[in-house]
């Protein structure tokens, strides 16, 4: 694997928390939502990664080493534990017996979630870091 695949590696990892982390600001930004156009609360959305494939070639020389070729977004899927339910008989949303469903996002979960995305892009943006350092220094020995 060369320096260039590397940093494609880094970028890939970069661009997936990225994706991750605009996935947990949609869901506090609705944490509330009790209404959405499909109908009912928010769902809570939950990115699903997949390894990257390498180019045939590429996959030839580094088949001894188990090396990927990054990480991709696959889809965004919807998480499926039941709404929270709380006793709100004024709300425009309550059923019959005064509930209302609320979103099963929880701002604890969310946050936590954004501190560990947040470490994985800080680790990704290190490596990336010092594979273009060590390209410029091979080339500076030109």
């Amino acid at each position: 694997m060369g320096l260039d695949q590397a940093m494609e590696i880094s970028i890939s990892g970069i661009n997936a928390n990225r994706v991750h982390m605009e996935i947990i600001s949609s869901n506090l930004a609705n944490i509330n939502t009790t209404r959405t156009l499909q109908g009912g609360p928010y769902r809570r959305k939950v990115p699903v990664f997949h390894e990257k494939p390498i180019e045939f070639t590429q996959a030839l020389t580094t088949a001894e080493k188990k090396l990927s070729g990054g990480i991709d977004v696959s889809e965004i899927s919807e998480d499926q534990s039941p709404f929270q339910k709380v006793f709100n008989p004024g709300h425009p949303d309550a059923d019959s017996s005064g509930f209302v469903s609320l979103p099963n996002v929880s701002m604890s979960k969310e946050m936590v979630d954004m501190v560990y995305v947040s470490r994985l892009y800080e680790a990704n943006i290190t490596a990336y870091s010092a594979t273009k350092r060590m390209a410029q220094e091979t080339l500076q020995l030109q």
